[in-house]
């Protein structure tokens, strides 16, 4: 068993690991999993992959996605100039390569069934649209970088439908660029950019994904409050951390939404993912309770995996640790597993459930 990491050097060590290095995180910070054991063990242990290795400050990984062949891709955000990038680490080798160096800023990713990885660009030097990269010769094209003649705010999250149908949330989270949109909105383009509103029922949505038979569109208001657009204004009042869920027909709105779970005063849900079952597993930022919030389809909790100390203590010269952005589960052998990406590093965990892609034609019970 490894020694225990004292608290004042806790995560340190995880900013110097090496890629190639898989390490469990120590259980002395990071307490068991609790709930349905169908769900996850208590026992289960998170595992780390990853760590940035480049030199940058701030930014987060982000956008774990599948790839066909099993390998998860995902995105290294930086802040300022510095070009963002795109990983890939292999299941089997477990050894992360660079696929890209200058991802356009690139947050959420997914693949569709031809094996195109599509990346949502976002501001702030990025490239501020729907990307799509032909993975084997690294060209990258744009599928969409506006509607109506305005370029949107800052692409984030993206899912994708049995018709390979598109559907991404367009917040403002930073950014140098002047904002051209009224709205922050969900919208859905296909494969050749034809582009419509989904809603922007939603202040400021952000993470996104459909039910495994499609008929509900979950998506995650963070309203943090900031937009960093006109530093000589104030800073927008924070609103709602919400989980919302809207039903659909023929891939649009088809009624009234409903609130599948509110976090209240608390960091809400950045990235999501959803099981066969149609179970959600909301990644949660709060430094209470940081880690992968697992609901039923009606909106009650039934488990939940910490990926950081709980009830931390943050200020300025404390930043919290081990707070999660995104949530892909694996493929094939590796369909129970979940892969989280945490801070500036990528880790997993096996659970009990298997995930679902609609991309892969993969049947439902």
């Amino acid at each position: 068993m490894a020694r225990p990491i004292p608290p004042a050097l806790r995560f340190a060590v995880f900013l110097t690991a090496i890629a190639s290095c898989a390490t469990s995180m120590d259980a002395a910070d990071i307490p068991r999993p609790t709930g349905s054991k169908k769900i996850v063990s208590p026992d289960a242990k998170l595992e780390l992959l990853f760590t940035r290795q480049i030199k940058a400050v701030g930014g987060l990984t982000e956008g774990a996605a599948v790839a066909r062949d099993g390998s998860i891709y995902f995105s290294d955000i930086t802040r300022g100039e510095t070009p963002g990038m795109i990983h890939r680490f292999d299941p089997i080798t477990k050894k992360t390569s660079v696929f890209s160096n200058n991802s356009g800023k690139s947050n959420g990713l997914i693949f569709d069934d031809r094996g195109f990885l599509y990346a949502c660009e976002g501001a702030g030097y990025g490239g501020r649209r729907v990307a799509r990269w032909n993975v084997r010769t690294k060209e990258k094209t744009t599928v969409v970088d506006g509607i109506g003649g305005k370029r949107f705010n800052s692409p984030n999250d993206i899912c994708i439908d049995s018709k390979g149908r598109l559907y991404f949330t367009d917040p403002r989270y930073v950014g140098h660029e002047p904002r051209e949109l009224k709205h922050r909105a969900v919208y859905r383009t296909n494969r050749k950019g034809d582009v419509v509103e989904v809603t922007h029922q939603v202040s400021k949505p952000n993470g996104v994904a459909l039910s495994p038979r499609e008929d509900w569109l979950y998506v995650a208001d963070h309203d943090n409050g900031t937009d960093n657009i006109d530093p000589d204004a104030p800073a927008p009042t924070p609103g709602d951390m919400k989980i919302y869920a809207f039903p659909l027909s023929k891939g649009l709105v088809a009624g009234e939404r409903k609130t599948l779970y509110d976090f209240g005063s608390e960091k809400g849900c950045d990235g999501m993912t959803v099981d066969r079952q149609g179970n959600v597993y909301l990644t949660v930022r709060s430094p209470q309770r940081p880690g992968v919030l697992v609901l039923d389809p009606g909106g009650k909790e039934i488990a939940h995996i910490p990926t950081g100390p709980q009830k931390q203590k943050t200020d300025a010269k404390n930043p919290p640790v081990g707070l999660p952005s995104n949530v892909e589960f694996g493929l094939g052998r590796e369909g129970s597993v979940l892969y989280i990406t945490v801070d500036t590093s990528l880790y997993r965990i096996r659970l009990n459930a298997q995930g679902y892609h609609r991309q892969y034609a993969e049947p439902l019970e």
